[in-house]
């Protein structure tokens, strides 16, 4: 293809163009002028015929004085001769005098037999009148002479209006020429004006989809009147990316391969730096040595799958009565001990500071502040002094970690509000992921808290604020719009605070699949066995399983109490089932939770002097940590498992225990308010404060039909499938390439300019 024949379509479309502005101005000029020109004339002829006015009034007061001494006199010749001279005017056409009796005594030659004088009985007429003769039109005016005050005639004074039709004829041709000169200029003004702001949009939303411009979408660039449109095409380019993401989901199997993979292609030679105050290893000293556990942590669970797949660095506290003789001397461990992936960086605390910090500020202050579980949080200067101070200590941990200026840094949980704050100055240019894993409560609720001005701010130095529903991303909003002085904009769901962008989004956390023990599990009649002879439960007995830490938000007690109810309202189950409550100790140290922990010893022992018969319990409360491998084969011994959380933001042990059930069977009873609950929809979904309602998904839970279980089941194992861990830790590592990107171009852009 030649280059003029290239060339011809962007010339149709910039004529197209020019038309599409040239012809409705030409239409509207037009109709302009058709109608503007009788008004032009109508007001010519009013300006003219008042001049005229004007005119015969002057001539009359001029020659008033001389007329009247020459007709009191009777001087016919002055009289003539005064006329005479009065009408070399060129438009005075003609002039006359009548005497009251209305005879015409004085004229001059041209004067027109149509004009009469006025009879004695009819006054003259006060206002000039125009009179249409042969030649053309005339404007005659009536002037009265007065001779010594006396009135003894009326002065005739008669104008040519010929003149006035060919001004007027002169009028329309300069309007019409004025008009033609302003078409020609706003034409060309508009076009142009037209071709820059077109070639100006376009570049601008050229820029826009490039994401040159959204780098910064508050920012006031030269295309500032893009902005109203700047909202609209990011709703659209976020519609266009949950319909890729949906597709991605479909098509992409999200697995530690795939996650290299990304990690490679997307952040290749970036650094990855995890910090969370849980350790996802802990080293106590036991009676054979130095013994390894792993906490009892959905944060653990979700996390470390990611770590072993980018093989980072890991900061968190030490707590182990071990932890130190195992450290070298920057304080490092590589784990897992069987077979090291990443490097876990321990932190030490004093027990005054893990006072304050961790059991007071987060746990007695943040930790029911977040959760709607009733009960009230405390807060406490000291506590906060101390929270400030371990940010800060993690914070230049970090910073002596990071390799580089611009490290990715995943930071977990509420133990760490104000650490992306602290990152943010110390380090600019890194990329800060923030993940919220427990609810975000309303502004009203959050609004309690002393210090909440300064949590909120060191959140926002996040690049990327994550929490595992939209409510709660829809909640921190509101709550940031409430406090802060903020831009926020919810189409393209960020927040701008002092210079710094925050994405604000929802990822979904979920649990590693396939499980790590799933090649070298023991079958489900093997675990099934191996636990009733552990708990000395009947073959023929139902089991239910509940997997928490002892926390008053994981809905203990409403459970055991909706398992009380169901043996008092089905008396056939009294024998025919037995629920293991684990139960892991958590915070012993503060009073809230020795005190639950006590309501639910009591409630477990007053249930089981209720039913128990002979061999036979209704409860067993398991208060004791128990490793990963050991909950998974109750998990597959149990028919039912319930998660009746108060408030929770997702709960992995739903999902722990689908994966767990590789042979279909088993029913998971779920509260409405965990994240889990807008996941699997297969579950019993509950509402846990109705412990009738609670009973009764039980009872169904364990008189459904296998078929039914296995389609339940089958479901929700796909859906945690497709949607596991590392597909959580892509999504949020792929979000925070592409602003890595845009941000290095932006910084390229304002060095080429």
């Amino acid at each position: 293809m030649s280059p003029q024949s290239e060339k011809k379509p962007g010339s149709f479309r910039s004529l197209r163009l020019t038309m599409r502005f040239i012809i409705p101005l030409v239409i509207a000029m037009t109709i302009l002028a058709y109608a503007l020109l009788p008004l032009v004339d109508k007001l010519t002829l009013h300006w003219f015929i008042r001049d005229l006015d004007m005119r015969s009034q002057l001539i009359a007061n001029t020659i008033q004085e001389p007329l009247g001494e020459f007709l009191e006199q009777g001087n016919t010749a002055r009289i003539n001769s005064l006329m005479r001279r009065a009408i070399q005017d060129e438009r005075l056409f003609a002039m006359g005098f009548c005497d009251a009796q209305g005879k015409l005594l004085y004229s001059t030659s041209k004067f027109p037999d149509d004009v009469t004088c006025p009879s004695p009985d009819s006054p003259a007429p006060e206002k000039p009148s125009i009179l249409k003769l042969p030649s053309g039109l005339v404007h005659v005016a009536v002037k009265p002479v007065l001779i010594a005050g006396v009135p003894s005639g009326y002065l005739f004074l008669i104008h040519d209006m010929s003149f006035i039709e060919s001004r007027s004829a002169d009028t329309r041709k300069y309007i019409v020429l004025l008009f033609v000169i302003l078409f020609l200029v706003i034409s060309f003004i508009t076009v142009l004006v037209a071709h820059l702001s077109w070639r100006g949009w376009m570049s601008g939303v050229r820029a826009l989809l490039r994401g040159e411009s959204m780098v910064q979408p508050f920012a006031e660039g030269p295309n500032s009147e893009l902005q109203p449109l700047m909202g609209d095409l990011r709703t659209l380019l976020r519609t266009i990316d949950a319909e890729r993401r949906l597709a991605d989901d479909v098509t992409i199997s999200w697995n530690p391969d795939k996650l290299r993979e990304l990690l490679y292609k997307q952040l290749t030679g970036e650094q990855i730096l995890v910090v969370s105050n849980r350790e996802p290893y802990i080293h106590m000293k036991g009676k054979e040595g130095i013994e390894i556990q792993r906490p009892a942590s959905g944060l653990v669970t979700a996390v470390e799958p990611v770590m072993k797949a980018c093989s980072g660095t890991w900061i968190a506290h030490g707590g182990g009565t071990a932890d130190r003789e195992v450290v070298d001397k920057k304080d490092h461990v590589s784990i897992p001990p069987e077979h090291p992936q990443y490097t876990l960086r321990r932190i030490w605390l004093s027990r005054e500071e893990e006072k304050g910090y961790y059991y007071g500020f987060a746990n007695e202050g943040l930790w029911p502040l977040c959760h709607i579980a009733h009960v009230r949080p405390i807060f406490r200067t000291s506590d906060w002094q101390h929270y400030v101070t371990i940010n800060q200590r993690f914070a230049d941990a970090v910073v002596k970690e990071a390799d580089r200026d611009d490290p990715v840094v995943l930071v977990q949980d509420y133990h760490f509000a104000l650490l992306p704050g602290m990152l943010r100055k110390a380090l600019p240019k890194s990329t800060i992921i923030t993940f919220w894993h427990i609810p975000w409560p309303n502004p009203e609720a959050f609004g309690i808290c002393p210090w909440r001005e300064e949590l909120l701010q060191g959140m926002l130095g996040s690049t990327i604020l994550g929490f595992h529903t939209p409510f709660h991303c829809k909640n921190f909003m509101e709550t940031v719009d409430r406090y802060l002085e903020t831009r926020v904009d919810h189409a393209s769901a960020t927040i701008s605070h002092g210079g710094n962008l925050t994405l604000v989004e929802a990822y979904p956390i979920s649990i590693q699949w396939p499980p790590p023990w799933q090649d070298n599990q023991p079958s489900v009649a093997q675990c099934r066995a191996e636990i009733r002879k552990l708990l000395k439960i009947d073959n023929d007995c139902l089991i239910g399983i509940g997997v928490d830490r002892l926390d008053y938000t994981k809905g203990i007690l409403e459970r055991l109490r909706a398992v009380e109810s169901l043996l008092e309202n089905h008396p056939e189950m009294v024998g025919r089932f037995s629920f293991v409550q684990i139960a892991a100790p958590s915070r012993s140290v503060l009073e809230e939770y020795q005190a639950f922990e006590a309501r639910v010893r009591a409630l477990a022992t007053h249930i089981n002097q209720r039913f128990a018969n002979g061999a036979y319990q209704p409860v067993y409360l398991r208060v004791e940590h128990h490793e990963p491998e050991e909950v998974n084969r109750y998990y597959r011994a149990a028919d039912v498992c319930m998660v009746t959380s108060l408030h929770d933001g997702m709960n992995l042990v739903a999902k722990e225990f689908i994966a767990s059930r590789d042979d279909e069977r088993g029913v998971l009873v779920l509260s409405q308010f965990t994240g889990a609950a807008h996941e699997l929809y297969e579950a019993l979904i509950v509402n846990p404060y109705h412990i009738e309602q609670t009973a009764d998904a039980l009872y169904q839970a364990l008189t459904m039909p296998e078929f039914e279980q296995r389609e339940r089941m089958r479901s929700m194992r796909s859906m945690v499938r497709d949607f596991n861990v590392y597909r959580w830790a892509g999504r949020m590592l792929i979000d925070a390439s592409k602003i890595r990107q845009r941000e290095k171009l932006a910084a390229r852009i304002g060095m080429e300019t």
